[in-house]
C-alpha cells in the first residue's frame, strides 16, 4: 500500500524522538560504565592496602579473612554492574541504528482506544510514563505482528489470552536511523521487506531473521509445550534460523531460570558453529554451548582410540566402493546404526550380570598384584540383584583396599630404600614436617633413622602406587574392548543377541573388520556410538543434567542410535531437531530416521513442523533443484528473480579447469562475495585446488577447517551443509563423479547451497540427475 508523504514524516518524527531518547540513555549509561570502572581500577589498586592482614593469632586470621572476602564481593559487585551496563550500551547502540522494523496498532476487546505497539530487536521503556516505546520481539504482544493480518487478532501471555483487532500493520526499513522504506500489509511479512534481506550478498556469518520471521517460524520460536519438537523443512527454509531465534526466545521467556550454558546446540561440523556464532551476541544474549556429536565422542573415547570421524567414514563411502570389503563395511554402518543392534547391546549387559565381563590384571612394575581371574572372581561373588555398575563400584572400593595392603608390603621391598636416596630437598621438608605434625619423633631434631626411613619409604611407595589407584579409579582394569569384540566373536553371541544378523549377508566381513579395527586401537565411526553404550551399560552412565534444552542441527545425518543415546545423555532435557530428509547423505541415515527418534517420545509430548517454502536460493534455482529429488513438488520457491542454473560441458581436466576460473571471474566482477567451488570428495577437492590455485587467490576447505571468511572457497559437498553462498560452482556434475542413486541426495545438497546463481561443469556425459530434469529449468552454456 502506498505511504502518503505526511504519514512518512511523522514516522520519521517518531524515529528521531526514539534516536534522541536512545542517545540520552546512551549518555547517562555512558557516565556510569566510566565511574564503574573507575572504581574497579581503584579497588584492584589499592585492594592489598584497604585490607588487614594479621595471621598471627586464630582470631586475628579470622578477621583478615572476612576481611579479604567483603573486598572481593565488592570488586565483583562492582564488575557485573559495569558488565550489565556494558551490555546495556551495546543493546542501545544497535537500536540506535535501527530502533524498529515493525508497527502493529491494537485494539483489545472491552477498550475504548488502542495501542500503537513498535516492535524491534529489544524493548525500550519510556521513563516518563512507564511506556514502552520499543517491545522486544519476543514479548508476547509481539506474536500480533508474526501471526496476524489486520483484523481479529490475540496473544497469549503467562495470565491468559488476549483478543482483540488488529487495525493496522505496518513494517519499516530502517537505517542509520532514517526510514528507508515502509509499507503497509496485509500479510505476514511483506515480501518487499523479504526481498530487500534475501537480495543481499551471503556473509560468513549468519544474521538474525527477527524482522522478517514468518508465521510458521513463530510457532517454532514460542513453542514451549513439546519436549520434542521436530523442524522438517526444505534446504533455505530458514530451519537453522528459527531455532537460533528459538533459543534467544526461550533466553529471554526464561531469563530468570535459564541462561546460555542450560542450552546445548549439537551442529554438523566445527565451521557451521563459526557462521553461526554471531546471531545470538547480535540479539543481545550470550552464545550457547555448541559442539559437534564427533567431539563428544572424541572427548570420550579419543584417548584410548584412534577414532575415526563421520567425515572419514563419508570420505570411505564415496571413494572405496571398488576396494575389497566395501559391502561388507557398508552393511555394517547400517545395521550398528540400528535400533535393533541397541536391543541386541541390552540384551548382552544383562547377561553380563551372570557371566562374561572381562578384567585386566591389576600391575605394579610389571609384576601382577591382583590377577584379572582373582578380580572376576570377586565381582560375581557380589550380589547379583545389584545392577552392575553398583557392583564395579562396590569392586572399586575392594580394588583399592588391596592396594592399600600391596602398599604396605612393598615398603621393605629393595628398591624403595634405592628411590628413597634420590628424594630431593623438598620431598625430605614435607617428611620432616609431617614427623613433626604427628609427632613422631624423639627429640628436637631430625635424627630418628628408623622413623625417618619407615615414613620416607612410605611416601615413595605412595607415589609410585598413584597410577596404579588411577587406573582402578578410572575402571581401566575392565576390558571394555574385549567386552565388545567378543560381540563379533562367539558363535553363540549372533545367536542370543544379535538375532537381525541372521538375515545380513556379509556378517562374516562385518565381524573380521570389526575385530581388525579394534585389535590396532582403531574404532569405525559406527562402532563409536554402540562402544560407549556398552561402556555405559557396565561403568555407569554419564548424564547431563543442567542442560534444559538440547538442539540438533542437520538431524537427518545422526543414526537412530545415536537419536537415543543423546536423549539418554540429556534426560531432563527438552529436544529441537532440525533436518530434511532430502539431505540425509550419511551412509547410517536411514529415511524413516525422523521416525524413529519420534517413536522414543509419547504422542502428547511431540510435535512436528514442515516447512516447504525456501528462501535461500533464488526462484529460477528452487525451479530446477526440487526437480531433483522425490516429491521436491511441495517446495515452494520465494518470488525472488535470477537466473537459471547453467550447465558447461568440458572435454577434459585442463578445459574445465579454464572454464571454471573464467566463471569465478565473472562471479567477481559481478560482485559476488563468497563463491563455492563444491567437489563431490576431499579428495577431488584437493585435486581441484591444485589445478586451480596458481591462478586465483583461493581457499581449500577441510574437515579441520573451523571458520567461514568469504572469498573463493573449494569445498567437499558434505562439509558445505547448512552453509550458504552467493553462487555456487559444481566442479564436476559429471555421471562418473554422481551416477549413483545413493549420490542423488548428496548433488541436491551441494545444488542447494546457492543463494543467487548456480553453474555446473561436467567433463564427459553429464549426471543423470541433471539430465532427467526439464531442459527448461537450466541453460547449457558454452562458457
Amino acid at each position: 500500500m502506498s505511504m502518503s508523504g505526511q504519514e512518512r514524516e511523522k514516522e520519521q518524527q517518531r524515529v528521531d524522538q526514539v534516536i534522541k531518547e536512545i542517545g540520552k540513555r546512551m549518555a547517562a549509561l555512558q557516565q556510569n560504565v566510566s565511574s564503574l570502572k573507575g572504581d574497579i581500577v581503584d579497588i584492584r589498586k589499592n585492594f592489598w592496602s584497604d585490607v588487614t592482614v594479621n595471621l598471627d593469632e586464630p582470631d586475628e586470621a579470622a578477621e583478615t579473612y572476612v576481611s579479604i572476602k567483603q573486598q572481593a564481593e565488592l570488586l565483583s559487585e562492582r564488575e557485573r554492574s559495569h558488565q550489565h551496563s556494558h551490555k546495556q550500551l551495546q543493546a542501545l547502540a544497535k537500536l540506535k541504528q535501527s530502533p524498529y522494523f515493525g508497527r502493529v496498532d491494537f485494539m483489545e476487546d472491552g477498550e475504548e482506544s488502542g495501542e500503537q505497539i513498535y516492535i524491534g530487536t529489544s524493548s525500550l521503556l519510556d521513563d516518563r510514563d512507564e511506556q514502552f516505546l520499543v517491545y522486544d520481539w519476543r514479548a508476547p504482544v509481539s506474536s500480533l505482528y508474526y501471526d496476524y493480518s489486520p483484523g481479529p487478532a490475540q496473544y497469549e501471555t503467562p495470565e491468559g489470552v488476549i483478543a482483540g483487532d488488529m487495525e493496522l500493520k505496518r513494517q519499516f526499513i530502517i537505517r542509520d536511523g532514517h526510514i528507508q522504506s515502509m509499507f503497509d500489509t496485509g500479510v505476514t511479512i511483506g515480501d518487499e521487506l523479504l526481498q530487500e534481506v534475501l537480495g543481499k550478498q551471503a556473509d560468513t556469518q549468519m544474521k538474525s531473521i527477527v524482522a522478517t520471521i514468518q508465521k510458521e517460524q513463530n510457532e517454532i520460536i514460542r513453542n514451549e509445550r513439546s519436549r520434542l519438537l521436530v523442524v522438517q523443512g526444505a534446504a533455505g527454509s530458514g530451519k537453522t534460523s528459527a531455532a537460533l531465534q528459538r533459543v534467544a526466545y526461550l533466553l529471554y521467556r526464561y531469563r530468570e531460570t535459564l541462561k546460555a550454558e542450560n542450552i546445548m546446540l549439537f551442529s554438523p561440523n566445527p565451521m557451521f558453529n563459526s557462521y553461526v556464532s554471531t546471531v545470538l551476541p547480535e540479539l543481545g544474549e550470550e552464545n550457547m554451548q555448541q559442539t559437534t556429536f564427533q567431539e563428544y565422542l572424541d572427548h570420550r573415547l579419543g584417548q584410548n582410540f584412534h577414532l575415526e570421524d563421520s567425515l572419514s567414514q563419508m570420505e570411505y563411502v564415496l571413494t572405496a566402493m571398488n576396494e575389497p570389503g566395501y559391502e561388507a563395511r557398508m552393511e555394517g554402518i547400517r545395521y550398528k546404526a540400528s535400533i535393533g543392534f541397541m536391543e541386541a547391546i541390552d540384551k548382552y549387559a544383562e547377561s553380563l550380570k551372570q557371566e562374561g565381563i572381562i578384567f585386566k590384571d591389576v600391575k605394579f612394575r610389571k609384576k601382577v598384584l591382583i590377577s584379572a581371574e582373582r578380580i572376576k572372581e570377586e565381582f560375581y561373588s557380589l550380589d547379583h540383584s545389584l545392577s552392575i555398575p553398583n557392583r564395579i563400584k562396590l569392586l572399586a572400593e575392594w580394588l583399592l583396599k588391596q592396594l592399600t595392603k600391596w602398599e604396605k608390603l612393598e615398603r621393605d621391598e629393595s628398591w624403595v630404600e634405592d628411590e628413597t636416596e634420590l628424594l630431593t630437598k623438598e620431598e625430605y621438608l614435607k617428611a620432616y614436617q609431617r614427623l613433626r605434625r604427628q609427632k613422631q619423633f624423639t627429640g628436637d631434631t631430625f635424627d630418628d633413622f628408623q622413623r625417618e626411613q619407615e615414613l620416607l619409604a612410605a611416601i615413595v611407595v605412595r607415589k609410585r602406587f598413584k597410577p596404579v589407584r588411577s587406573f582402578v579409579k578410572q575402571l581401566h582394569f575392565i576390558d571394555i574392548t574385549a567386552i565388545y569384540g567378543r560381540l563379533f566373536e562367539k558363535t553363540e553371541h549372533f545367536s542370543r543377541f544379535l538375532p537381525g544378523a541372521k538375515r545380513l549377508d556379509q556378517w562374516e566381513g562385518i565381524c573380521e573388520q570389526t575385530i581388525e579395527t579394534l585389535n590396532v586401537g582403531e574404532l569405525f565411526y559406527e562402532d563409536a556410538t554402540p562402544y560407549l553404550y556398552l561402556k555405559e551399560k557396565i561403568e555407569g552412565r554419564q548424564t547431563n543434567t543442567s542442560v534444559r534444552h538440547v538442539f540438533i542441527d542437520e538431524v537427518q545425518d545422526y543414526s537412530p542410535f545415536q537419536f537415543s543415546f543423546i536423549k539418554q545423555l540429556f534426560p531432563y532435557s527438552k529436544m529441537t531437531v532440525l533436518g530434511d530428509l532430502n539431505q540425509a547423505i550419511f551412509a547410517h541415515a536411514a529415511n524413516n530416521g525422523l521416525d524413529d527418534l519420534a517413536s522414543l517420545y509419547e504422542s502428547n509430548q511431540k510435535e512436528t513442523f514442515i516447512l516447504t517454502r525456501s528462501y535461500r536460493s533464488t526462484k529460477p534455482i528452487v525451479e530446477f533443484t526440487r526437480q531433483l529429488i522425490q516429491g521436491g513438488e511441495v517446495i515452494e520457491p520465494f518470488n525472488r528473480e535470477g537466473s537459471k542454473p547453467t550447465l558447461t560441458k568440458a572435454a577434459d581436466g585442463r578445459e574445465l579447469n579454464e572454464k571454471v576460473m573464467n566463471r569465478i571471474q565473472e562471479l567477481q566482477e559481478r560482485g559476488h562475495q563468497t563463491i563455492a567451488v563444491i567437489c563431490k570428495t576431499a579428495q577431488e577437492s584437493k585435486e581441484a585446488y591444485e589445478s586451480l590455485k596458481g591462478n586465483m587467490q583461493i581457499r581449500l576447505i577441510g574437515k579441520e577447517t573451523t571458520s567461514f571468511e568469504p572469498g573463493i572457497l573449494i569445498i567437499p559437498s558434505y562439509l558445505a551443509k547448512g552453509v550458504e553462498f552467493d553462487a555456487v560452482i559444481i566442479y564436476n556434475a559429471s555421471k562418473v563423479q554422481y551416477g549413483r542413486e545413493s549420490e542423488r541426495k548428496l548433488f541436491y545438497t551441494a545444488c542447494t547451497r546457492a543463494m543467487h546463481e548456480l553453474h555446473m561443469y561436467a567433463i564427459g556425459e553429464t549426471s543423470p540427475f541433471v539430465t532427467s530434469v526439464s531442459p527448461d529449468t537450466y541453460v547449457v552454456s558454452a562458457n
